[in-house]
């Protein structure tokens, strides 16, 4: 479904989902394309927001407990925010869609593709592992940690002039959730093998992800394994980008995450 939006000014709306009133944000026309947030902070996409809509029709929900929708009483896990994810897709509509997920919610976003690949024609995946030993040692540790300093670090965000923009998150729940899913160990090397969707990878190239996993990851999805030809007809359909002069971070900041996406997305 294609639907026509000011490219400027998102429409947002709840959509009931799972029991969960789901805050979506919708703008732009054309095939539609989700956009799945970090941790945190639901509006990490910056620039990158306008750049995609001007081509296409954005979808980007807040994941339960973050930004405008509502906490519910059960843990955060991937693979219940990609059920949740499907469903919205599925209520709104939308057919098949693209998804672009950044850390977080690039874990839900290939979480999305492997259990629902009905769903998801394209795939684009932000500086995102596909198992938690990619993180770099002291990323790991900061997530051990996260659980534990819940209330604290809650407690003062709570109390910053960030918080008026989401008056209804409960910031010390929402560390103490987010502590207890990063800390869980996952290993998808398999099911990623086995995928059959079209994937974009993107790191910046100071990413929290360790270079040999980005390599392993971009090998799984059937890339690096041989030289593409003159014609380039033996390369994968899966793509990796590594963007300079930005970390984990930072690589939102500017348009180059959208307009790579943009040129994966065309073909």
């Amino acid at each position: 479904m294609s639907t026509s939006t000011s490219s400027s000014t998102p429409q947002r709306s709840a959509v009931t989902v799972n029991g969960m009133a789901i805050h979506v944000e919708q703008q732009g026309s054309g095939k539609p394309l989700v956009l799945l947030h970090g941790g945190i902070i639901p509006d990490c996409f910056g620039p990158n927001v306008a750049a995609l809509a001007a081509g296409r029709h954005i979808i980007a929900p807040h994941l339960q407990a973050h930004g405008h929708t509502p906490d519910v009483d059960r843990p955060l896990r991937a693979e219940t925010l990609a059920d949740d994810v499907a469903a919205l897709v599925r209520q709104l509509g939308l057919g098949k869609v693209d998804v672009l997920g950044y850390s977080f919610g690039a874990g839900v976003a290939l979480r999305l593709a492997l259990q629902h690949p009905d769903v998801v024609d394209r795939l684009v995946l932000v500086s995102a592992p596909m198992k938690r030993s990619g993180f770099f040692p002291e990323v790991r540790a900061a997530f051990d940690n996260m659980a534990a300093g819940a209330a604290q670090v809650g407690a003062q965000l709570a109390q910053s002039p960030f918080a008026a923009t989401y008056p209804k998150v409960d910031w010390v729940n929402l560390f103490r959730k987010m502590g207890e899913l990063t800390r869980r160990d996952y290993d998808l090397s398999a099911q990623v093998a086995a995928l059959k969707t079209p994937t974009q990878l993107i790191y910046a190239d100071a990413d929290a992800i360790s270079l040999e996993h980005i390599a392993e990851f971009y090998k799984a999805l059937g890339g690096g394994q041989r030289d593409a030809g003159l014609d380039g007809s033996l390369r994968s359909p899966s793509r990796l980008a590594i963007i300079p002069g930005t970390t984990h971070y930072s690589i939102l900041g500017t348009t180059a995450v959208a307009d790579i996406a943009r040129g994966f997305l065309a073909t």
